[in-house]
């Protein structure tokens, strides 16, 4: 798992989709590649490049345990695939938190620090990672 675009100094409790506009629209700002998709969850729009989940239909992990029956339709299989992918992704955070203490509560600092002590740890991850990476070859 790998982060590809970062854009911190936002509230947590700014709007998914605002946040986005913004991140799409900044002139160096976030790009899908082509034949690409990101996910998203229902805060946000189905559009090119982004991929949410089907509205009305099974989605969350506790609904397809052991004891549930499997997807009945496609809707359900790509929302149970999409849940999936996107456990994945919150296990990242959840590694980036582990790893930087200070992402794990409120800071009491500036948000300009904030901002700049985010961009610091995840340089600080993808260079841990690079090189964990090199040391296996």
């Amino acid at each position: 798992m790998m982060f590809v675009y970062v854009l911190p100094g936002w509230e947590g409790s700014a709007a998914d989709c605002r946040v986005l506009r913004n991140a799409v629209l900044r002139p160096n700002g976030l790009k899908v590649p082509k034949g690409n998709y990101f996910l998203g969850d229902n805060g946000y729009a189905n559009s090119e490049g982004f991929l949410v989940p089907y509205q009305g239909f099974r989605y969350h992990l506790k609904e397809w345990g052991p004891s549930t029956q499997r997807p009945v339709n496609h809707q359900e299989h790509f929302n149970m695939r999409h849940t999936r992918a996107r456990n994945v992704i919150k296990r990242a955070f959840g590694v980036l938190k582990m790893r930087f203490g200070i992402l794990r509560s409120a800071a009491f600092y500036p948000v300009r620090t904030q901002v700049r002590l985010i961009m610091v740890e995840l340089t600080l991850q993808l260079n841990l990672s690079h090189s964990y990476k090199l040391s296996e070859a």
